[in-house]
Order: C-alpha cells, then sequence, then structure tokens
C-alpha cells in the first residue's frame, strides 16, 4: 500500500506540473516546489534523527560530490526540463515517456554499477521505447508534431535526470538514509533555483493565481516530492528490491489517468496501447531481475554442495 501510494503521488507531478506551469513561471514555481518539498521533508528528517540512535546523518567528501549531483542533476535539471516539457507535450504524451524512467535505469546501471543485461531485461527494454514512440508517432491530441516532439524530448531528458538521481542515490544511501537524501535535494535545488526565482519574483503579478493554482503548487510540492518520497522509502524498508520496481508502474498510469482527469485531454487509444506496452516492458525488466537473481543463488549452492 505505502509503495502504490507513493508511485501514485509521484505520477501525479506530470499533469500537476503543467497546470502549475500556467500559472507561475518556471524558476519561482520551481523554487516554491522545493522549499515546501524542504518544509514537508526537514521535520520528518529531525523526527527520525532525534529518535534513532545514529544521530544526525555525517557526510563525508565522496558524499558530497554526489549531493551535489543529485541536486543538480536529478533534482534541478529535473525539474526543470519537465517544467518546460509539459508546457509543449500533452500530459498523456508525458506520462509515457515518463513511463521509461525504469528502462532508462536499467541501462544506467548497466554502463554505470556494471549490471548485466539479459535477453528478459533487453527485450523489456525494447517494448519500453516502443511505448513511447507508439504515442508519439500516433500523435495524441493536442498539440502540434513539432510542439509534441520538442515536450517529448524535454521530458526524456528529465528521465534521464530521473535516472542519474536514483543511480547516484543508489551509491550514496549506502551511507546515508533515503529521507535524507531526499532532504538534501530539495535543499541543494532550492538553493540553486533561489537566484532566478528572485529575479521572476520581482516581477511576478502575485494576484494572478487562482486559488486552485496555489493549491496545485502545494501539492506539486508537499504532495509528489514531499509526501510521495516518504511514503516510497517507508514502503521499500518492508520489501524487497525487486517487488518494489515492480510498483514503479503505478508512476505512468497515475500520470496518464490524471491527465485525463485534470487536464481534461481526450481519450485515444493509442495511449493504452503505448501504456501496454511500457507496463509490459516494466515487467519483463522485473522479471529479468528475478530470474538473475535465482540462477545467481542455484550456481552459488551448486557450487558449495560440491565436495573438495
Amino acid at each position: 500500500m505505502l509503495l502504490a501510494a507513493g508511485m501514485a503521488l509521484f505520477g501525479s507531478a506530470t499533469p500537476i506540473s503543467k497546470v502549475v506551469g500556467e500559472a507561475f513561471p518556471s524558476m519561482l514555481a520551481s523554487e516554491l516546489r522545493m522549499a515546501t518539498a524542504a518544509a514537508v521533508l526537514l521535520p520528518a528528517l529531525a523526527v527520525r534523527c532525534a529518535t534513532s540512535q545514529q544521530g544526525r546523518p555525517q557526510l563525508g567528501g565522496r558524499d558530497w560530490v554526489l549531493v551535489a549531483g543529485i541536486a543538480v542533476i536529478g533534482t534541478f535539471g529535473f525539474t526543470l526540463l519537465l517544467f518546460y516539457g509539459m508546457q509543449h507535450a500533452p500530459g498523456a504524451a508525458g506520462a509515457i515517456v515518463m513511463a521509461s524512467t525504469p528502462a532508462v535505469t536499467a541501462i544506467g546501471a548497466v554502463l554505470f554499477l556494471h549490471d548485466k543485461l539479459t535477453t528478459w531485461k533487453l527485450a523489456g527494454l525494447g517494448l519500453a521505447v516502443a511505448g513511447v514512440a507508439a504515442v508519439n508517432l500516433g500523435g495524441p491530441s493536442g498539440g502540434s508534431g513539432d510542439e509534441l516532439l520538442l515536450g517529448s524530448l524535454l521530458v526524456f531528458g528529465a528521465v534521464c535526470c530521473e535516472a542519474t538521481y536514483t543511480l547516484l542515490g543508489k551509491r550514496l544511501t549506502a551511507d546515508l538514509s533515503p529521507l535524507a537524501v531526499a532532504v538534501w535535494a530539495a535543499v541543494g535545488a532550492a538553493v540553486l533555483f533561489a537566484p532566478f526565482a528572485v529575479w521572476q519574483a520581482v516581477r511576478f503579478a502575485w494576484s494572478g493565481p487562482g486559488w486552485t493554482d496555489w493549491l496545485a503548487l502545494l501539492w506539486w510540492g508537499a504532495g509528489t516530492m514531499g509526501l510521495g518520497s516518504v511514503l516510497w522509502f517507508r514502503g521499500m524498508m518492508r520489501v524487497s528490491g525487486t517487488t518494489a520496481s515492480g510498483f514503479m508502474a503505478v508512476m505512468p498510469l497515475s500520470a496518464l489517468l490524471l491527465s485525463y482527469l485534470l487536464l481534461g485531454e481526450a481519450f485515444a487509444w493509442i495511449h493504452v496501447v503505448g501504456m501496454a506496452a511500457v507496463v509490459t516492458g516494466i515487467a519483463a525488466v522485473a522479471y529479468g531481475d528475478v530470474r538473475q537473481t535465482r540462477d545467481a543463488r542455484t550456481a552459488t549452492r551448486s557450487t558449495s554442495s560440491r565436495p573438495a
């Protein structure tokens, strides 16, 4: 339940960012998002430190480099690319492109973490890419072809930033808790956005956005990044990594459904076809992980059972 809820909240960021982008300038909205997320996560981290025997998290030299990478690429870059991408692409198309995150992350794991790319994982990656291509080549409703291509490329850039966030976070969580990583990412990105946000804030008509726009901005920070992170990380503490990866399919489904509900976008069967291909690809990647782990355990048992 925690994993599903966390991924559903993450998925809502795609259509919500489109709503926020129509009422707020990019840098100001992103700064307010990070500040809101930090305001939610910092008290949670303070409580954890107060109740944990480990106390306040300590960062070494390498940790600071990883934190900087997560803040600059995984949070700052991700937010900007997703924000601008959703100004050009329909919410449903953005949801499908974001659904390729597990596949891109798997490629990054092979290249940088030296994970093995099995047949099942390769097939899953192919299906995920095919799903993204089906939506874009099929032409979802809303937006011209050039606008759709530009928006999809920007959102895919956000996917690459998200994959970087995950890969750097995997190394960093060896020393820090996931909650501490999320806090440092939000605070670091808030510092990066601040100079640009101040410049836009001076020229911004604060009376322009309605209460629904402010509510969307609040949810973009506290809900998608703050509460979503807490639920996701708490869920991961109770299950294996393979089980958790299967729940990543909830994110694109949530984004697609909310694009229909919140943005009023027209239903298109090509969205269903593309989403089915992406979700099937994710399942194939997860199954490849299961088989790889099982084969490794079998090989280990066979070796240990041989007589000396």
